[in-house]
């Protein structure tokens, strides 16, 4: 059984843009974690600006790190 590194409510980037729509989202939130595809956990993720959701397989997204503010 394969094992979801991102939680739920985490934001993450797709790697790639490769045929997706110039307008498709770039950042998504994570909002459920699916069965795994081809030992790949899959997630459903959401868009809330453009009211985007897509299901994504874990090797095609990554973080979004949080940028520290200057004191």
């Amino acid at each position: 059984m394969a094992i979801h590194r991102f939680p739920i409510g985490q934001t993450v980037r797709l790697k790639s843009r490769k045929g997706l729509s110039p307008k498709a989202a770039e950042v998504y939130r994570i909002t459920a974690y699916l069965p795994a595809r081809d030992n790949s956990p899959q997630y459903r993720m959401r868009n809330d600006e453009v009211a985007q959701e897509r299901v994504t397989q874990e090797i095609d997204i990554e973080p979004i790190t949080a940028v520290a503010e200057a004191e």
